[in-house]
């Protein structure tokens, strides 16, 4: 006599609360407002979870599913949320150490996951960074504050970052630069109101692979000193800006010296002639675009 034997399946909902939006396919960059200089492109396109494991109500229950991000140009009618009290992967969008924080209208940063390398805050309503925000996350390399309202930043907000190579705060309503970490490479504050006195003598000097320093409308009187030798992109358009020593570029002690690495410096939109300074201009391979009579 066969033996009838019923099998059942459980089937489990879980329900998604306040999905993220799915990823549009873009190049994130550092950029350099008003040139055509970009750097750093990071382009998110296809990601794949699999397998995961979802414990709900004390069973174990195996979720072998594919999810596949891929280019989508439409525009989400979502609301914009301040409700920061949301775990941050549902507020933002967290992809593979990435977290893509934009346009959300949020007011501080919020809690990141501790492998995080990459974030995008820009274009919300951020006023100040807090030394707290950063203290866990030591795996950050890239991060994007532009298009914020961001006036302060805490003594040693950044000071943990020891792996941090690109910092952009451009567009902003910063007086004076914090403290940057050692390894940066790509240091963007154009479009805020900073001024000479906010940037200390030696901001720049230990930045030894600092490559691309952008300070263009800003409210400079003069030229940050000390520049690193690493330096090849610096930009000081549109800023106030009258005065240039020998010793600003060049090492008016050392007729010899060249400073190599140089290809590009910007100062136009500034009110300084720059033919009356022709010997701060001598150890250069090319000389700054701005006025010259």
């Amino acid at each position: 006599m066969e033996t009838l034997e019923a099998t059942f399946f459980l089937f489990v909902f879980v329900p998604l609360v306040n999905p993220a939006p799915p990823l549009q396919q873009e190049s994130l960059q550092f950029y350099e407002y008003d040139t055509d200089v970009s750097m750093g492109s990071l382009t998110q396109q296809d990601y794949e979870i699999q397998s995961k494991d979802i414990r709900k109500d004390g069973t174990n229950i195996s979720l072998d599913t594919s999810l596949m991000l891929q280019s989508d140009d439409r525009q989400l009618d979502v609301p914009p949320t301040k409700d920061t009290n949301l775990p941050t992967c549902l507020l933002c969008v967290c992809l593979s150490g990435s977290v893509y924080c934009e346009e959300i209208d949020i007011e501080a940063v919020p809690p990141l996951p501790k492998e995080t390398a990459y974030l995008y805050a820009r274009f919300n309503k951020i006023k100040r960074i807090a030394a707290s925000d950063f203290a866990d996350i030591t795996t950050l390399r890239r991060i994007d504050f532009s298009g914020n309202r961001i006036e302060e930043i805490e003594d040693g907000a950044f000071s943990k970052l020891l792996l941090l190579e690109e910092l952009s705060l451009a567009e902003n309503r910063l007086v004076k630069l914090p403290v940057l970490p050692p390894k940066l490479t790509t240091f963007n504050a154009n479009q805020n109101r900073i001024k000479s006195r906010g940037i200390k003598a030696n901001a720049f000097k230990k930045l030894t692979n600092l490559a691309y320093l952008y300070l263009g409308h800003n409210a400079l009187e003069s030229v940050p000193l000390n520049l690193p030798e690493s330096l090849r992109i610096l930009h000081l358009q549109y800023n106030n800006i009258t005065t240039i020593t020998d010793d600003t570029f060049c090492k008016s002690n050392n007729t010899r010296y060249i400073r190599t690495s140089m290809d590009e410096i910007r100062m136009e939109g500034n009110p300084i002639v720059l033919a009356k300074h022709v010997n701060a201009f001598s150890c250069l391979r090319m000389l700054p675009v701005g006025t010259y009579y």
